[in-house]
């Protein structure tokens, strides 16, 4: 726990354990994540959190929950505006890269959880949002006759594999954060040349 971490003062105990968990993942990966733990920097007895969450992976559901909610929110804010299909492509790229390396313990929380028995409808209605936007843009680019026919969501999880791909580069430092912003483009129009009718 940093030093000028606030303890918990009555209120919405849930949130402040999502967010100490967030702050954990983020500092020391999943391995580090103990309700007790998060307990103890917050200043509640170890039972309290056990209140929202009955064990460690109701946490991680919790988690991706939240983490695929937030990705759905950084999506609908930089598809606000649109423009061709390719700078639509270009622009959730960069957001979704700009998420994945920003949270990458949290990004693998996600996906994860992402068919987790315990985490219920919550966790599909959450990914579904996540990812409206591509797939909108590549049925949208169907219609058009610019995109390949085919299930727009199998295709939308080869744009993301790419994506992640080059994210996993950046998180691992074999590519920088520059390289990446730069190569960005790049693999954008060979994804659109992949895409091509």
């Amino acid at each position: 726990m940093t030093e000028t971490m606030p303890r918990y003062h009555h209120g919405d105990l849930r949130a402040a354990v999502l967010r100490r968990a967030e702050e954990v993942l983020r500092e020391s990966g999943t391995d580090a994540l103990s309700l007790r733990a998060i307990a103890r920097d917050l200043g509640v007895s170890h039972a309290a959190p056990s209140a929202h969450f009955r064990d460690k992976n109701a946490l991680f559901d919790a988690l991706a929950v939240a983490g695929f909610r937030r990705l759905g929110e950084v999506m609908d804010a930089a598809l606000a505006t649109r423009g061709s299909l390719t700078d639509d492509l270009v622009t959730f790229a960069s957001a979704y890269l700009e998420f994945a390396t920003d949270n990458p313990a949290l990004l693998s929380v996600m996906f994860a959880r992402k068919h987790s028995e315990t985490a219920g409808a919550e966790i599909a209605e959450a990914v579904a949002a996540a990812f409206a936007h591509p797939t909108a843009l590549l049925t949208e680019g169907q219609a058009r006759g610019e995109v390949v026919d085919g299930d727009p969501e199998v295709i939308g999880v080869t744009v993301l594999a790419a994506l992640q791909g080059l994210a996993t580069f950046v998180g691992s430092g074999f590519v920088t954060p520059e390289q990446s912003q730069r190569m960005l483009r790049d693999v954008v129009a060979t994804l659109m040349r992949g895409l091509a009718r």
